[in-house]
């Protein structure tokens, strides 16, 4: 008898752990199901052949789309409005892309397409270099310590180059890779804190050239040809993405003389765009693409860029980036090499997930708009309001926030690796640590355009 009552003891207890374990489980079962399945599973992808093209690469090698049920294939594109195209007409899902694209098509600078992102890819990555002669002209005036070049270098050391060129009636050139290109901006930035003026756009005359009162002529140029431009002297400097800098100095044909970490810390570089249709059509599949782009930027940046040869290895393959193994590690790696031989420790030349690079914060958006009005490409001043609209209507954090409370829920991240997703305002405290020490506070954006010498303000050209 006793035997028995301890029998059914036993048995009602393993069947309360049952019905325990069903429970977790299935707790467990619905916040991983609570995406719903992806509406959308076959999916096709672009870039361009850029080390920061890295999240999608990782996230396809190492199966991260595969977890969400995803079937992705990856094509890289010709130029920046080859891609831009190509998500428009549908024929990409989704893309890499400069984080001025989606601001400028949904404002409808150039090509006008409401274009959204929910994932920002990367911070930093871009350098500017210059070719040997003018590098030579511009060593001259730079301050040395223990025989090297005294950084960040300042544009101030080109001016005077600058200056000479048009006193011999020579014309001073840069490439960059598109018109709202974070590249275009960076060197603007960069040039006009020295007192070299880049140029106007007056899209509303039908001038969109961007040279209106320059002293630099700055073209657009695509990345993997920048070397070859400038070896065959079209150009006398551009600012690019990597690997495309390091490359000048692997042939010997140029110098990089400031990194965009220099001219801006921490500064938001690319982000992953798709049509704002896509996203209202296909809402899970958006936050699965998401939940991958962030596994694979934790795995680039985790255990201190741990991971970052094996992520060289790849993108040095011929269907990503396609550049020597050596030329894509010397910055990847947490280095960057200026003059040839000159390389310096540079831990975040590229960030993929640390300081909540890939949130889309509104800051971010609003700061790329505020450089669009400097620089003409938005003919009339515009209120704080209008900015603030532009970039909730363009970044949405709503949707990342989805995607990462998901891989909390599944135990793959730690509440603390996000921003507050609930409370977060989308904008960060005021930015001071920019080359020519103006603050930005992303609140008060018709503020900062006054504090600038040199760009628009409340004129129209």
């Amino acid at each position: 008898m006793l035997f028995a009552s301890n029998k059914r003891f036993t048995l009602f207890n393993i069947s309360k752990f049952l019905m325990l374990g069903l429970l977790l489980a299935s707790v467990t079962s619905y916040a991983r199901a609570e995406l719903g399945e992806p509406e959308k599973d076959e999916l096709t992808f672009g870039f361009i052949k850029l080390t920061d093209m890295a999240p999608i690469a990782i996230a396809y090698e190492n199966g991260y789309f595969e977890d969400e049920g995803l079937y992705v294939t990856i094509e890289a594109q010709a130029n920046w409005k080859v891609l831009l195209d190509g998500v428009i007409d549908g024929n990409l899902d989704g893309a890499h892309m400069l984080a001025g694209q989606p601001l400028a098509a949904t404002i409808g600078y150039g090509t006008k397409a409401h274009i959204v992102t929910p994932f920002s890819m990367d911070l930093n990555g871009n350098g500017i270099t210059v070719s040997n002669d003018i590098w030579a002209q511009m060593k001259k005036h730079l301050p040395l310590e223990n025989g090297k070049p005294v950084h960040p270098i300042k544009a101030d050391y080109l001016k005077p180059v600058v200056e000479q060129m048009a006193d011999q009636g020579k014309p001073f050139k840069m490439g960059m890779v598109f018109p709202v290109s974070t590249h275009n901006y960076e060197l603007r930035y960069w040039l006009a804190a020295g007192d070299i003026h880049p140029g106007y756009y007056a899209p509303h005359k039908g001038d969109t050239t961007g040279t209106i009162d320059a002293q630099a002529l700055l073209s657009v140029t695509p990345p993997p040809q920048m070397p070859s431009t400038l070896e065959a002297g079209t150009i006398h400097g551009y600012c690019v993405g990597e690997p495309w800098n390091q490359q000048a100095v692997f042939k010997g044909i140029g110098v990089p003389v400031i990194t965009d970490y220099e001219i801006w810390k921490n500064n938001p570089e690319k982000v992953f765009g798709m049509t704002k249709e896509f996203t209202e059509k296909y809402p899970n599949t958006t936050a699965r693409v998401v939940k991958a782009l962030i596994r694979a930027a934790k795995w680039l940046d985790e255990n201190d860029n741990a991971n970052r040869p094996a992520a060289v290895k790849i993108l040095a393959q011929s269907n990503y980036v396609g550049a020597d193994y050596e030329v894509i590690a010397n910055s990847m790696t947490g280095t960057f090499e200026y003059e040839k031989g000159d390389k310096r420790d540079v831990p975040d030349f590229n960030v993929f997930f640390r300081y909540n690079a890939t949130y889309p914060y509104y800051s971010d958006a609003i700061w790329y708009l505020t450089q669009m009005r400097r620089w003409g490409q938005i003919s009339e001043p515009k209120s704080d309001d209008w900015y603030k609209q532009i970039a909730a209507d363009v970044y949405k954090p709503e949707i990342y926030a989805v995607a990462a409370k998901e891989l909390i829920a599944e135990g793959l991240f730690k509440p603390s690796e996000f921003p507050d997703l609930d409370s977060e305002s989308g904008f960060k405290p005021e930015q001071t640590e920019f080359i020519d020490g103006i603050s930005y506070d992303g609140s008060k954006p018709n503020d900062y355009l006054k504090k600038f010498k040199i760009g628009l303000k409340q004129d129209v050209l």
